[in-house]
Order: structure tokens, then C-alpha cells, then sequence
């Protein structure tokens, strides 16, 4: 059977990547006439601040092409053992800001006269930082006499890594702090196949990596991740899938009672050290992704997968699917952490698409919300 394919080392941010879709990022905003068919090139300015990660980055859309012209992040790091609360994210972000927005415009050399449209993340995410973006977001445009274009998160991850990768028709396993979908495209839609029961993936692995005192920097799941790599020994964890869903609550309770264990008694009263823990968890979790994702490339009749998300960079992870793609005849495309973890560029990507078929969010309709789905979107640049 033909091998399964990692997206080759992608390119540095300044260079050119091939794009043909044009997406709607929001379906309750409004739309204007579109723009003139006689421009040849657009920038737009992207804004995410879902989570603790706060991003801004600009891109340049020809009709055949689109360059990154900028990519900053600033992430918000909370101490070991706590998460970050939505009020001190949101303080992080409002700070931030107006500083790394000068970075971004500094870095892709270009003045605000020659930005299309300002996008910015409206949902879903955490309500206190994606409402301080979003502010950033209307005063630029408030200040820059640009339209504002809405995107829905979800659909910023998949298009940029259809962008980045040349995916063409994959199924989609989109897993971060926030969210964990199995998406694959039809009707003008993207159809969630199977989603979490209860938490995110990376909200698991978050809150487990609290119970231990592992490090936030530069995120707990990397840094289980690196612990995992050590480990040899796999414990007996709850395994939940149901048809085309997972629970990971369950999963996670148990984790965080053998954590109990092992500080209590240490590794020899336990019989398994931090890093089995670790190695235990992710195996777990990662084999039930790949079953609902298999399943549904069985669905659909697809023969390729798309990672998308901060849980996406995980070389285990990306390595389990490809070997379920290579059984399959298929071929799996993975991203760095450039693209995976949340950023302003697949913002704006996502927005400048909508915004080239004349999609805009007016002022009073760019109010923020958390439950904004990803099947809420229509998808009018595809057949």
C-alpha cells in the first residue's frame, strides 16, 4: 500500500504559497457588493485572541497566491500548577496589543493605507480575551477607515492548513485547549462527524499537567509531550468513544488519581514514574482520536487527513494518524507550531478570502460569542 505522506518542512513566512479557495467566515453578519474585479492584490490584518495566545499577522492575496508578510504571537503564560483565568488573559491581550500591532505593520513594511480589511476572531474561544481583541480590532478599523471582517476560529485553522499544506478534500482532526472535531467538508458546509462529549483534548491535558506541577512554558502539552517520550510503561486508562464522539473527563479523573498515587508514594510505592503517566495519557487519547477520525475517512471516502490546532504539533499524534493513513492507502499533512498553535495569520487568511466575495461584519453585528460552531459557517467558495 502506497506509504502515508507528512506535509514536506514548510516554507519561511516571507515566502509565496499557492491558494484557490475563497471562504465566508461568519453566516449572521451581513454582506456588501463585492470588490472590484479589476484589484490585483489585497492585505489584510488579523487579530486572534481566543485563548492565551494573542496573535496578529498580515498576509497578501493575489487572485493565484498569498504571502505572509508578518506572523507575532504573544502568549500568555500562567505559573506552574494554575491555568489562566479569562480575566488575566484578557488583561495579557488589552496590554499587548497596540504594541505587537506595531510590530506586525513594522515587519511586513507596509502603512495602514495599504490594509483592506482588519478581521479578528469572533468566536469561539474565551469570552473576556476574544471581547478584548475584538476591541483592538474595531478601533483599528474605527481609525483606519477599514471594514471589519468577523472569523469563526475553526474555519481560520482549516483554511490555513489547507493553505500551507495543498491539502485538497481531507478530513479534518481539529484538537486544541478548546475544542476536538472530526470535520470533513460537504454541501457547503464543514460537517462535524464527531466531536468531544464533555472537554477538548487540550483542555485534558492542561488540567492534568496542573495535578503535576508541569510547566505552562511554553505550553503543558508540549512539555508532556517530552516527558511522554520517556516513558515505558502504559497504564490501563478509561478508553470512551461512543460512535463518533470521545469523553476525555473520565479519562482525566483517573490520570489525576494516579498522580495522586505517584506524589504520594513516589515512583517506587507507585510502580510507574511521572513519565509512564505522561506516555500512558497520550497513547490513550490519541488512539481514540484516530479511531473516530478513521472512521470517518471511511465515511466520506477520503484518503487524506488535515491536523489542525495547538494539539496538531504533537509528532505522536501526527505519527499515529499517518500510520492509520498509510494502512488505508492515504496520506496525512501536518503543521508546525507556526500555523498550529493559534495565530493572526490564519485570521487573516480566512477573513481576506471572505472578504475578496464581499463579506463584511458591520460594527453593531461584531459582537463576540463563545458557541459559534464550525458547521455555523457557510462555505460559498467551494463547489
Amino acid at each position: 500500500m502506497a506509504a502515508a505522506a507528512v506535509a514536506p518542512p514548510l516554507p519561511p513566512p516571507q515566502t509565496t504559497t499557492t491558494t484557490t479557495s475563497i471562504t465566508s467566515p461568519t453566516s449572521t453578519s451581513t454582506s456588501a457588493p463585492p470588490t472590484s474585479s479589476t484589484k490585483s492584490s489585497w492585505i489584510a490584518l488579523g487579530c486572534e485572541g481566543s485563548a492565551n495566545k494573542l496573535g496578529i499577522g498580515l498576509i497578501r492575496h493575489t487572485p493565484t497566491s498569498a504571502t505572509i508578510l508578518s506572523n507575532l504571537r504573544h502568549t500568555f503564560i500562567s505559573p506552574p500548577g494554575t491555568g489562566f483565568l479569562p480575566k488575566d488573559t484578557a488583561l495579557h491581550h488589552r496590554t499587548e496589543f497596540v504594541a505587537l500591532a506595531r510590530r506586525a505593520i513594522a515587519e511586513a513594511g507596509i502603512s495602514p493605507a495599504d490594509v483592506d480589511c482588519i478581521c479578528f476572531t469572533q468566536g469561539p474561544g474565551m469570552g473576556a480575551p476574544l471581547t478584548s481583541v475584538a476591541i483592538g480590532a474595531r478601533t483599528l478599523s474605527l481609525l483606519w477607515d477599514r471594514p471589519l471582517v468577523g472569523v469563526n476560529h475553526c474555519v481560520g485553522h482549516i483554511e490555513m492548513g489547507r493553505e500551507v499544506t495543498g491539502a485538497d478534500n481531507p478530513v479534518v482532526l481539529y484538537v486544541s485547549g478548546g475544542n476536538s472535531q472530526v470535520i470533513a467538508y460537504a454541501e457547503k458546509r464543514y460537517r462535524i462527524f464527531g466531536e468531544t462529549l464533555d472537554i477538548a483534548v487540550g483542555n485534558c491535558l492542561d488540567r492534568f499537567a496542573r495535578v503535576l506541577n508541569i510547566s505552562n512554558d511554553p505550553a503543558p502539552g508540549y512539555n508532556i509531550e517530552q516527558l511522554a517520550k520517556k516513558g515505558k510503561q502504559l497504564l490501563e486508562l478509561p478508553y470512551i468513544v461512543k460512535g463518533m464522539d470521545c469523553s476525555f473527563s473520565g479519562i482525566l479523573t483517573s490520570a489525576e488519581a494516579l498522580a495522586a498515587q505517584l506524589l504520594e508514594r513516589g515512583p517506587d510505592g507507585a510502580g510507574f514514574t511521572v513519565e509512564d503517566l505522561c506516555f500512558s495519557l497520550q497513547e490513550t487519547i490519541f488512539a481514540m482520536l484516530v479511531e473516530i477520525t478513521e472512521r470517518a475517512m471511511a465515511h466520506v471516502g477520503s484518503s487524506q487527513v488535515l491536523i489542525v490546532g495547538g494539539v496538531g504539533c504533537n509528532e505522536r499524534l501526527q505519527e499515529m494518524i499517518a500510520s492509520m493513513a498509510q494502512e488505508r492507502g492515504g496520506s496525512v499533512f501536518a503543521m508546525d507550531e507556526r500555523f498550529c498553535i493559534d495565530n493572526g495569520i490564519m485570521i487573516a487568511h480566512a477573513g481576506l478570502l471572505a472578504y475578496r466575495t464581499g463579506f463584511r461584519t458591520p460594527l453593531d453585528e461584531s459582537v463576540c460569542t463563545q458557541r459559534f460552531r464550525t458547521d455555523d459557517v457557510y462555505v460559498e467558495w467551494r463547489d
